[in-house]
Formats: C-alpha cells, sequence, structure tokens
C-alpha cells in the first residue's frame, strides 16, 4: 500500500473505518449496559429516574440511595476493572509473543492469594460477621488489600529480577512466572492446612471476585491507576506492533525491546495487582477478551488497545449484571460467572482459529 502525492488510498481509509466503527458500536452498547445495570436487580430503577437521579436532579431519596450508593459504584468498579484486566492482558500477551499471557500465567493472581491468606492467618483481619447467618467477613479490608498488593508486586519483582539476570525474554519471563505461581500456590495451601475453620472460610472469600467491595475511594484509586497505564500503553502502540514483528526487526526500526518489555510487564502488572487487592481475583477477562478483539480488528495496537478497553468493561459489567439478577436475591460471584463463560468462549475461539 502506498501513500503517493499525500493522499489517502480507499482501501486504508476503509481499513480505518471499520475498525472506528466498531470501537464506537461497542462504547455505545457500553452506555446502554451501563444503565441497564443501574436500573436492574432486586429493586428495579425506571431508566428515567437513573438519569434524574445522574444529573443531579429532582428524584426520591430511595432511588437516589440505590443509584449513588449500591448500583453505580459497583458498575463502575466492574467497568473499570474490566479494562484494566483486558488491557493488561493485551499487553503481556504481545511483548510475551504469547496467546497465553495473563496474571495467571505469570502468578500474580497467586501471589495475591497468598498476601490475603497471610493477611487473615497472621495479622487476623478474617472474622465471623454475623452470628444469625454465620457470615464470613474480611473485619480489614484495607490490611488484606495491601498484602495482598505487596505480594503481587514481590511475584512482579521476582520475574524482572530474573529477566534481568537471563535476558528480558518471553521465555524466561513466563518460565519465571509459572515457577513462582506454584511457589506461591504451595504457600497459600500451607497457611490453609493450619487455619481454623473461620480463617479458611475467609481465605475462600477473599478469593471470589465482588465489584461490590470498591467504595467510592477505592474506584478512584482503581480509576487512577488504569487510567494511567492505558495512556502509556497507548503511547507505546508502535513499539508493540514492532515487537510483534519480532524482537530483530523491532531492534532495527530503533525499538529498545528490552526496556519495553520489562516496563509494559511492570505497568500491566500494577493495574493487575492494584484490582486484584481491592476486587479479589478475576479470571478470564485478561485472557479472553484480547483474544476476542484480535479476532475482529486484528494486532493493530493502535486499535486493538483502546477496542480492548470497551470490551473489556463490558464483558465484566454484563457479567456482573447476570451475576446479581441470576440467583437473586442471592448474588453469585462474578468471578464465578467470568470462568463459566470465559471458558467455553476461548475453546470455541481456539477451535475456530486451527480450523482456519
Amino acid at each position: 500500500m502506498h501513500f503517493d502525492d499525500g493522499h489517502i488510498p480507499a482501501e486504508y481509509t476503509r481499513y480505518i473505518g471499520r475498525k472506528l466503527i466498531l470501537i464506537l458500536v461497542t462504547a455505545l452498547v457500553l452506555g446502554a449496559a451501563l444503565l441497564a445495570a443501574i436500573s436492574l436487580g432486586a429493586a428495579h430503577v425506571p431508566i428515567a429516574e437513573v438519569f434524574k437521579s445522574i444529573l443531579s436532579l429532582e428524584v426520591s431519596k430511595r432511588f437516589d440511595l440505590i443509584v449513588w450508593h449500591i448500583r453505580l459504584p459497583q458498575a463502575l468498579a466492574a467497568m473499570i476493572a474490566g479494562a484494566g484486566l483486558a488491557i493488561s492482558g493485551a499487553v503481556m500477551q504481545s511483548i510475551l509473543r504469547n496467546p497465553l499471557g495473563s496474571p495467571f500465567t505469570l502468578g500474580i493472581s497467586h501471589a495475591a492469594a497468598f498476601g490475603a491468606a497471610f493477611s487473615v492467618m497472621i495479622l487476623g483481619s478474617g472474622t465471623m460477621g454475623s452470628s444469625q447467618v454465620g457470615s464470613i467477613s474480611i473485619t480489614n479490608p484495607y490490611i488484606t488489600s495491601t498484602a495482598a498488593f505487596v505480594c503481587s508486586l514481590a511475584a512482579v519483582a521476582m520475574i524482572i529480577a530474573v529477566s534481568k539476570v537471563r535476558g528480558a525474554t518471553p521465555e524466561t519471563m513466563i518460565l519465571a512466572g509459572v515457577a513462582l505461581g506454584a511457589l506461591f500456590t504451595a504457600g497459600t495451601m500451607f497457611l490453609q492446612f493450619f487455619a481454623d475453620d473461620v480463617q479458611l472460610a475467609a481465605m475462600v472469600f477473599w478469593t471470589f471476585g465482588d465489584t461490590a467491595r470498591a467504595s467510592w475511594r477505592e474506584i478512584g484509586i482503581l480509576a487512577g491507576v488504569t487510567a494511567t497505564a492505558s495512556l502509556y500503553f497507548m503511547a507505546n502502540a508502535w513499539n508493540y506492533n514492532a515487537i510483534d514483528a519480532g524482537d530483530e526487526t523491532a531492534r532495527g526500526l530503533g525499538v529498545q525491546v528490552d526496556r519495553v518489555r520489562v516496563t509494559g510487564m511492570f505497568m500491566a502488572s500494577l493495574v493487575t495487582s492494584v484490582i486484584i487487592a481491592y476486587l479479589g481475583i478475576i479470571g478470564f477477562v485478561g485472557l479472553v477478551v484480547p483474544h476476542m478483539v484480535r479476532r475482529l480488528l486484528d494486532g493493530d495496537h493502535r486499535f486493538l488497545l483502546p477496542a480492548t478497553i470497551l470490551m473489556g468493561a463490558l464483558l465484566l459489567l454484563v457479567s456482573d449484571t447476570v451475576a446479581r439478577l441470576l440467583l437473586a436475591p442471592h448474588i453469585l460471584p462474578v468471578s464465578v460467572l467470568t470462568a463459566f463463560m470465559g471458558a467455553p468462549l476461548f475453546m470455541f475461539l481456539i477451535i475456530r482459529g486451527y480450523t482456519k
């Protein structure tokens, strides 16, 4: 494809137009899904009342309470977490040149689970919350979140340290992540073996991904970290395109491959660690969504990354809404639903890819 006399070929214009249309449609569907998520639930809130509440118009206190203190924070947490996990997964898969790159592959989720178990067992952050129903709650979620976050970053630091010693190759990072995942899993099982019934239940409770845990303060932190990392990723879209063509090709184009790979891994892991620390483990979003978007848009990161943000937000928002409604008045952990939805979808994508 040549750009003669400064004119953009019609073929390239159509190529860009198709991608932009898909991104726009996804954004519109996401907006509609947000309104539906706020409206639907055990207490139905009419769409008109949702608009009035969001725009701070006259609305009943009951609807205002439901929208601003229950539904909207949970919906925003789901959208931000979905966007952050999805774009982190896309970047990991790109810089590692491995379609299975994800927080689970690199042991980040296992490290967070160990940190949560450590805080419950050693720091005493999990107790019986209600003697009437015997429910388990995390009495000090900030201790648990901090411990999970620190352990996640420790795993990332060890992966980067190993890559510095052995070279920042995709194989080195993946193998280091697998080894660390096994190590942290063994540590979690060790703590669970000596935990009493209440502590064990609290450990398991934390591993259930739950977007309802986030307050407005946590949402602000999640949004700030995710937005900052996303801007960094999109600013490096051309570098990721070059790395997809191979390390030697990227170096020939002037890309500092090792620096881009290590920095990208750190930023992606930072986003993932913050999300897991506050909301628990939510699987398959970072693995499946990038593959879905690649099927639709190919691998150009200029469009892949923003589309992945929107698609990840949409997938987790819809999953969270369905999880609230499926067994109402009981609420299914969103991580269970994403696994049930993600595993068959991922298998379908694999089979479809091989048949082509």
